[in-house]
C-alpha cells in the first residue's frame, strides 16, 4: 500500500497530512502510524497527523498526537485540512467536521505574502467535565488551581479541546515542563488530561503564548492554545474583544478575534504552509517514506 503525504505547518506547527478521501487507510492501525511518522529521527518528523475525511457528504479532519492518541481539535492543523478540502470545495466558505463539532472555515487575507491563509471559528465553552478542578461551577476564571500550582491564577476554556491558561510576567519553559507533567499525575482534577498555557502580554492587543500540549508535549505552537489564551486574556480584561489579538509563539504569529454577540466565540486566523511532499509506503506491518519534492508555498 502506497499513498503520498504533504508535510505541512501552521504557524510553525508541523504536521504530516493525508488525503484520507483518495486514500483509502482501511488496514492501517493510525495510532502506530502517527507514532512512526512523527519520529523525527527515523522518519518524516512531526507534531502529529493530519487526515482530510469525509462521512455523509461533509468534510473534515482527524488529529493524532505524537503518542498515537487522537484529538478532538486542532486549530493549526484544521487550517492545512483547510487547504486541501478547499481544492474539493472550491468555496472561500465551508464547515470541516472534528472530534464531533463543526467548525466554520473562511478563506482569509493573507497573514504572510503568497502564503494562503484561514480563519476558523470557535465557539468557546467556559465548563467541560474535563474541568474536574472547577467543582462543578459554570465557570472557572482567575483561580487557583491548588494542587497544580496554586501561585497562579487559571482561566479554564474550552474551544473544542481543554485548556487551562494562565498570565506570567516571563515564561519559563522548564516550569511549564514541570506542570505539563505534573498533570498526568492528577486525575481527580484533570479526568482526561489538559493542554497548559502561560501567557506573556507584550503590549495592547498583543501576547506571547507558550504551551504543553496533551500528548506532544511542548511544540513551537498550538493553534487552539494561542485561541484559548487570547480567549481568557479577554475575560480577564487584558485584551478587548472585538479587535484583532496579535499572538505570537515560537513557531509564528496568528491573528485572533474574540466575540461575545451570538456566544462567546473566537476567530483563529493563521496560515496554512506546505513545507514538502512525498509517498508513505506500508508493506508487511511496516512503514517506510520517501520525500518527492520541496515545498515552499
Amino acid at each position: 500500500m502506497k499513498f503520498d503525504y504533504i508535510k505541512c505547518h501552521g504557524s510553525g506547527n508541523e504536521f504530516v497530512m493525508v488525503d484520507a478521501v483518495k486514500n483509502n487507510l482501511d488496514g492501517i492501525n493510525l495510532a502506530d502510524f502517527a507514532r512512526f511518522v512523527c519520529n523525527r529521527e527515523d522518519a518524516v518528523g512531526s507534531d502529529g497527523v493530519l487526515l482530510l475525511v469525509r462521512k455523509d457528504g461533509m468534510f473534515g479532519m482527524r488529529m493524532f498526537n505524537p503518542d498515537g492518541s487522537e484529538a478532538e481539535m486542532c486549530g493549526n492543523g484544521i487550517r492545512c485540512v483547510a487547504r486541501m478540502a478547499e481544492e474539493y470545495i472550491n468555496s472561500r466558505k465551508f464547515d470541516l467536521f472534528s472530534g464531533g463539532n463543526i467548525y466554520h472555515i473562511s478563506r482569509e487575507e493573507d497573514i504572510m505574502p503568497s502564503i494562503p491563509t484561514y480563519g476558523v471559528d470557535l465557539a468557546v465553552k467556559l465548563n467541560s467535565a474535563d474541568f474536574g478542578f472547577a467543582n462543578g461551577e459554570s465557570h472557572f476564571i482567575s483561580q487557583p488551581i491548588e494542587r497544580l500550582d496554586s501561585r497562579l491564577r487559571w482561566s479554564a476554556i474550552n474551544v473544542g479541546n481543554p485548556h487551562i491558561v494562565a498570565e506570567v510576567e516571563e515564561i519559563d519553559y522548564d516550569h511549564l515542563t514541570q506542570l505539563g507533567r505534573r498533570v498526568l499525575e492528577l486525575t481527580d482534577e484533570f479526568p482526561k488530561g489538559i493542554n497548559v498555557s502561560l501567557v506573556k502580554v507584550l503590549g495592547e492587543n498583543e501576547i506571547f503564548v507558550a504551551t504543553y500540549e496533551r500528548g506532544a508535549g511542548i511544540t513551537a505552537s498550538c493553534g487552539t492554545a494561542m485561541t484559548s489564551s487570547a480567549t481568557a486574556m479577554a475575560l480577564n480584561g487584558r485584551c478587548d474583544y472585538e479587535t484583532t489579538i496579535t499572538v505570537r509563539n515560537r513557531g509564528g504569529v496568528v491573528r485572533c478575534i474574540c466575540h461575545k454577540d451570538g456566544g462567546l466565540h473566537t476567530i483563529l486566523i493563521g496560515n496554512a504552509s506546505y513545507i514538502s511532499k512525498g509517498v508513505i509506503s506500508f508493506e508487511e506491518g511496516e512503514f517506510s517514506f520517501t520525500c518527492t519534492e520541496r515545498c515552499n508555498e
